[in-house]
């Protein structure tokens, strides 16, 4: 009989059968992975973290996960910065377009302002819940 269970996603052995899983699928298929997680930190001068913008490329894509920044920083470039890193980081390796999802109440306008066109929008009652997913050719 299987069980199932909730787990720690950052487990060692959880992330090895995720990869050899993937891995072995997108061979399978005649894709390849490229699977590779990343994080950007922004730090003030005293090495406080500002800013930090997380999550993975797969495939052709890279994917934004998660992006925040320290509200006193807000409206001073880190969250642009951080961005462009990760575009910076992945421009000309094998990765065609960046993406990344938010919601109303989040960074819409921002996103826009760098480039970044809606592909689709989640509609909800409340505006504040619609759901923007966004591309941005690398």
């Amino acid at each position: 009989m299987i069980r199932i269970r909730q787990a720690k996603g950052n487990d060692a052995e959880i992330s090895r059968f995720i990869n050899e899983g993937f891995t072995a699928y997108s061979a399978q298929n005649e894709v390849a992975l490229n699977y590779e997680e990343f994080c950007f930190v922004a730090e003030n001068e005293d090495g406080t973290i500002v800013g930090v913008v997380i999550g993975h490329a797969y495939y052709n894509e890279v994917r934004i996960g998660d992006l925040i920044v320290d509200e006193a920083y807000r409206r001073s470039g880190v969250g642009s910065g951080l961005v462009a890193a990760v575009a910076n980081a992945f421009k000309g390796a094998g990765y065609d377009i960046l993406t990344l999802t938010t919601f109303g109440f989040q960074a819409p306008d921002f996103y826009k302002k760098l480039g970044f066109e809606a592909e689709f929008i989640r509609e909800n009652s409340d505006p504040k819940l619609c759901k923007y997913f966004f591309k941005k050719e690398l």
